[in-house]
């Protein structure tokens, strides 16, 4: 992965933005967040509407945002400041990298991941994320009992993900309907329901 795409310029941070000292080794946990409290994070948080409403329902865990656009980090860390979140920080990184090389082993008590890129054409499926040495990943960071929550508005994406579950060895599948926990809805999946389209949803659990 190019240096780049990580970290590309010299820059202040925003107080509620996570930068690694050294983007090339796996960090600690107390570099993300101080204290035992159980870690969350977003994968391509977006606008943040997901997380900054999970880390006001949630005060007592940590949250951790991942997003490749700066511009969109910075809106979302300026928001998690203004409305005082001090369980929120934001880390400008690829999802994938992210997971695989820059998160610590056993330390994610619940992994999001909504509404992916789906990749549409046949040529591009090896772009996805849900795949199996990304899942291989997911299970090296979260602690045991740990859950990995996929939710995507896609039909084709989520039978590809449904396909590769047949087969993949080492998470348990459970139930996920609408409104068993609290799990705000973002923006865009409110507009999409809106027009009478359905989330598919996939919820993994790490034995433990």
């Amino acid at each position: 992965m190019p240096l780049a795409a990580m970290q590309p310029t010299l820059r202040r941070p925003e107080a509620r933005e996570f930068m690694p000292a050294d983007y090339f080794r796996r960090a600690e946990k107390e570099e993300i967040f101080p204290g035992a409290r159980p870690l969350e994070v977003d994968l391509g948080c977006g606008d943040g509407s997901f997380l900054i409403a999970m880390a006001k329902h949630f005060p007592d865990r940590d949250f951790l945002g991942v997003e490749r656009l700066l511009g969109r980090v910075r809106k979302v860390s300026k928001k998690a400041s203004r409305e005082s979140l001090e369980n929120l920080r934001l880390l400008r990184l690829e999802s994938r990298y992210t997971v695989e090389w820059l998160l610590p082993p056993a330390c994610v008590s619940r992994l999001h991941l909504l509404c992916p890129d789906p990749w549409p054409k046949a040529r591009h499926h090896r772009r996805r994320l849900f795949q199996p040495p990304f899942l291989d990943a997911v299970r090296q960071v979260l602690v045991p009992g740990g859950e990995f929550l996929f939710m995507t508005d896609h039909p084709e994406y989520f039978e590809w993900a449904e396909d590769i579950m047949t087969r993949y060895q080492g998470f348990e599948i459970l139930p996920w309907s609408e409104g068993d926990f609290f799990y705000p809805k973002t923006d865009f999946q409110l507009q999409w329901e809106a027009e009478g389209k359905s989330m598919h949803r996939l919820r993994l659990r790490l034995p433990g």
